[in-house]
């Protein structure tokens, strides 16, 4: 990306009083350490019957390691479960790709293999959740439906369901308040997470008054972060705009394998980019706690500093 687009992106971030909440850092923050805001997320945006809704949620690792040694390992953003044992993955992708879609399948898969040891009975196994909010309207382009709940069903009787496994999309730039408005806290959290951005002087009246977006919102404020935070952030949305460029250059050009090895590259780029900015901010004297927080670093990222 040129030095212009750079300078672009940075004149629009000191604008506001707020980051984007869709960004890695600010998504984390909000509903990676807060129990109380990814329940209420969860419970808002998921097909859980009201009887039954959530109502505490333990963090687990976000780290998704194969029980083989050479299989993939995996990174979500948010892992959790409730205290019947249900587990909740969410995810926040700024562009849609197709691989996102099979990231997804193989990641809710192994939270309910992960559930059960050798020799366990497989009643122990909970339902797994997977929510997946993407930044893009390149999941179902051929319709306005911006939410889509996916379940193992049979083919010729739909009704009858096999329980364990749920996907929902929710492709954000299709949200429109109306369609849900049954459900409040839907919509706000949608709104939330649509309306702020880094041009963001003030935020709507809608949001402020519930306590929950509220809380969000002053997560998110400019003046809430830390130097190193702020730092991480600007690295992460200059790195989506790179990737935007490489997406949209290969779309053009119609080559599909080069669109994919675009976005390795851009992948690659910025798991080395992460970590020169954890030595930088390490030899620095940023605590270490603060540089995995602020970077999102993995176990194996940070092993090596």
């Amino acid at each position: 990306m040129d030095s212009q687009s750079n300078d672009k992106k940075r004149e629009t971030m000191a604008k506001g009083k707020y980051l984007n909440p869709k960004a890695d850092l600010t998504f984390k923050l909000v509903f990676g350490e807060h129990p109380d805001l990814v329940m209420s997320l969860l419970n808002a945006l998921l097909p859980i019957a009201e009887e039954n809704p959530i109502v505490s949620v333990e963090y687990q690792t976000s780290e998704l390691v194969p029980e083989n040694k050479g299989k993939k390992d995996s990174i979500v953003d948010v892992r959790c479960k409730d205290s019947s044992g249900r587990q909740f993955i969410v995810e926040m992708q700024m562009y849609w790709n197709e691989d996102f879609k099979k990231r997804v399948l193989l990641n809710a898969s192994k939270a309910v293999v992960k559930q059960v040891n050798e020799g366990e009975n497989y009643q122990l196994i909970e339902p797994v959740f997977s929510l997946n909010l993407i930044n893009d309207d390149g999941f179902q382009p051929d319709t306005d439906e911006f939410y889509h709940d996916y379940a193992v069903l049979n083919v010729a009787h739909p009704e009858r369901t096999i329980d364990g496994l749920r996907f929902v999309f929710v492709e954000l730039p299709k949200f429109q308040p109306k369609s849900i408005a049954e459900k409040k806290m839907a919509v706000l959290w949608l709104r939330f997470l649509t309306e702020i951005s880094e041009s963001t002087q003030e935020a709507p009246a809608e949001l402020l008054e519930n306590e929950q977006t509220r809380k969000a919102l002053s997560i998110v404020e400019k003046s809430a972060m830390t130097e190193a935070q702020l730092y991480a952030y600007e690295r992460f949305m200059l790195s989506i705009v790179d990737e935007r460029v490489i997406i949209e250059g290969s779309h053009k050009k119609g080559i599909a394998e080069g669109m994919k090895k675009g976005m390795a590259e851009a992948e690659e780029r910025r798991i080395k980019e992460r970590l020169q900015n954890a030595r930088s901010l390490k030899e620095n004297g940023v605590a270490l706690d603060i540089i995995v927080q602020s970077l999102g670093l993995t176990e194996s990222e940070l092993n090596q500093l």
